[in-house]
């Protein structure tokens, strides 16, 4: 078993865990929750070893394994994604190889009695034990089985780990470590980058898992299949429950009342002996007697009612301004990324407060239209028009990740801001729970949650009447979803969401777009309205289902990148990249020439400028060419 004992951590004036202490035994499920921020992550990182904390110390057997995945983990390059995977049976590959030498030597041995040959046969017989423990005979066939289990496909074997975005090499990492099969796994939000079919895979694989889990996730869902035992870390305290996530919360709500309950009345009773003890001391003859009662009342062991964090973002979105009756109109939207065709004539109509949920399967093209629509793509026909006096809020499900690392909370917070709202900076961020020392936090320090936030927070810095929100609740704990939800349902301009969060749409929209087979498929109601028309249970059915909305119809698998689609992809991607490298060195040239003195006096300089303005419009062009093709493969492989 883990055992860390009296964990304390501070960072400047705030203690992030209060010496806490908590024991881990080999075969427990555990899932570790709390607001973001609390110290969750922090806490995972003492326990796998990879931080000390101020005070306090970790216990784990010396011969037991561990195995970490955490959210800055970086996959080195080189390698094909069968081989990074086999690095996992690195230790059953080095006793292969022993196994061979030995097999050697003993075969050319014959001093049979001695003891040099005796210890040869028992070295032998360990660490062929060992290797076929570590699973050394079916070590290509254990690496598919995961691999294919978290979404990758018998042709990605092949493929280098290099090609992958972020998400699907987070994917590698992970079943790097469900291969070595740790003593103890520890997982930092491992759902994040897994789409549905992968997410229930996991589950079943770590419900089965031999050792002990340790996983932080804001699925409530996933939790509850995996888990048997909550952890709640809140106010640099932990609270411990021996229950999954869902029983977790009423026995929380029972504590909570009971304890409020013990106090009020304690406090009843106290009351009432200090009013005795009052009139008691006001006669002589009882003076003694108030003085024993006072002494018992000093002696009593008073309830105390666990401190509960209460901290909640405070999100108003601007008012929206007036805009036209037809906010929005796409006719025979079609889009590809080079032959693969991901919406085929499409139309889309949105009046002035229309509520649209843009649901169903990965891939789909639910955020490409996201994207079309405010502009971060281009049409390969088709056209997309904007009503009068439309303004765009826009979040992107990958915006708390191309944010500054550098810059601090406050400085993306400036960069973001028109001059008009500089002076209301701090006190936005406050909102948002950004005070004092944390607006000159590194944006690399934050947690994924509070990164959220901080995009949230400089989505409000200008005003909007149409409001795009890709996944805006990926990151955010309970709590934090259930404030943005409510600052949803009070906004009162036009609004998308693209979510896969069934609690989170539910009343939030007033209509349901499903994406399949590159068309829309659009439902009156809410979420739920929806998932009972297609007769769904949840939104899990929703993105595995093929069933037809419509008698007579139906859904084709979803259509998979080709060898050859992928090849021109990468091959875009590498032009694209070049090009921008040498437009960027020729635009330095030209502005190291309008630099020298006397430039704009000089007879050419009507025509450097206009090169430069040229390279300048040149370049926008290459990096949109380059995130094209990039949001290809993000559309389909992410």
């Amino acid at each position: 078993m883990i055992t860390a004992s009296n964990i304390y951590i501070q960072y400047g004036d705030r203690i992030l865990l209060d010496r806490v202490n908590v024991v881990i035994g080999e075969r427990d499920k555990v899932g570790l929750v709390g607001r973001n921020g609390a110290g969750k992550s922090t806490l995972l990182k003492v326990i796998a070893g990879y931080m000390s904390p101020d005070e306090g110390t970790v216990a784990r057997p010396g011969e037991s394994t561990l195995g970490f995945l955490h959210q800055e983990m970086a996959l080195p390059k080189g390698k094909t994604v069968m081989d990074e995977a086999l690095t996992a049976f690195d230790e059953a590959k080095r006793l292969d190889k022993r196994i061979a030498h030995l097999n050697e030597e003993i075969s050319n041995r014959t001093d049979y009695e001695s003891d040099a040959y005796h210890q040869l046969i028992v070295e032998l017989s360990e660490a062929t034990e060992r290797f076929q423990l570590l699973g050394g005979h079916s070590m290509e066939a254990e690496a598919e089985k995961v691999l294919k289990g978290l979404g990758f496909k018998q042709k990605d074997m092949g493929r280098l780990t290099d090609e992958f975005s972020g998400g699907w090499q987070m994917r590698i990492e992970l079943a790097k470590m469900l291969l070595q099969r740790p003593d103890f796994l520890l997982l930092d939000e491992p759902t994040n980058h897994l789409d549905i079919e992968s997410i229930i895979w996991l589950e079943r694989f770590l419900k089965d898992y031999s050792g002990a889990v340790i996983v932080i996730s804001h699925d409530k869902q996933f939790l509850d299949n995996v888990t048997t035992r909550t952890v709640e870390v809140e106010l640099g305290k932990l609270y411990d429950y021996k229950a999954s996530y869902s029983k977790y919360v009423g026995m929380r709500k029972e504590r909570r009342e009971k304890q409020m309950a013990a106090y009020q009345n304690q406090q009843r009773v106290i009351a009432e002996k200090e009013r005795t003890i009052t009139r008691f001391m006001a006669k002589a003859s009882k003076t003694s007697m108030a003085q024993s009662m006072q002494k018992q009342l000093d002696k009593m062991e008073r309830v105390e009612i666990d401190e509960e964090d209460v901290a909640a973002m405070n999100i108003r979105f601007p008012a929206a301004p007036r805009s036209g009756q037809v906010v929005l109109e796409g006719k025979h939207v079609t889009k590809r990324y080079g032959n693969l065709l991901v919406l085929d004539h499409v139309d889309l109509k949105l009046d002035r407060g229309d509520r649209v949920a843009f649901v169903g399967q990965n891939g789909q093209g639910k955020t490409t239209l996201a994207k079309l629509i405010v502009n971060e793509l281009t049409l390969t026909s088709g056209e997309i028009n904007h009503g009068h006096n439309v303004q765009v809020g826009y979040y992107a499900q990958t915006q708390s990740d191309t944010m500054h690392s550098n810059y601090t909370v406050l400085q993306t917070m400036e960069a973001a801001s028109p001059p008009e709202m500089r002076t209301r900076l701090r006190g936005i961020l406050g909102a948002f729970m950004f005070s004092g020392e944390d607006v000159d936090k590194k944006v690399s320090v934050l947690s994924g949650g509070e990164r959220a936030r901080l995009a949230l927070a400089c989505l409000l810095l200008r005003p909007f009447n149409l409001l795009v929100l890709d996944e805006p609740t990926n990151h955010l704990d309970m709590l934090s979803k259930d404030v943005l939800k409510k600052a949803i349902q009070d906004y009162d301009g036009t609004l998308i969401v693209v979510s896969h969060d069934r609690e989170f749409l539910s009343g939030l929209t007033n209509r349901t777009i499903e994406f399949r087979d590159r068309q829309l498929h659009d439902y009156i109601g809410d979420v739920n309205a929806f998932l009972e028309k297609r007769q769904l249970d949840n939104m899990r059915d929703v993105e595995l289902s093929s069933k037809p909305a419509k008698a007579g119809g139906g859904t084709s698998p979803r259509k998979e990148l080709s060898y050859e689609e992928r090849k021109l992809l990468m091959r875009a991607i590498s032009n694209a990249e070049k090009k921008v490298e040498r437009l960027e060195e020729e635009i330095d040239t030209l502005e190291k020439k309008m630099a020298q003195p006397g430039f704009y006096e000089s007879t050419d300089a009507v025509k450097t400028t206009q090169q430069y303005e040229d390279k300048q419009k040149q370049l926008e062009s290459a990096m949109d060419e380059w995130e094209e093709a990039q949001l290809a493969l993000g559309e389909y492989e992410d």
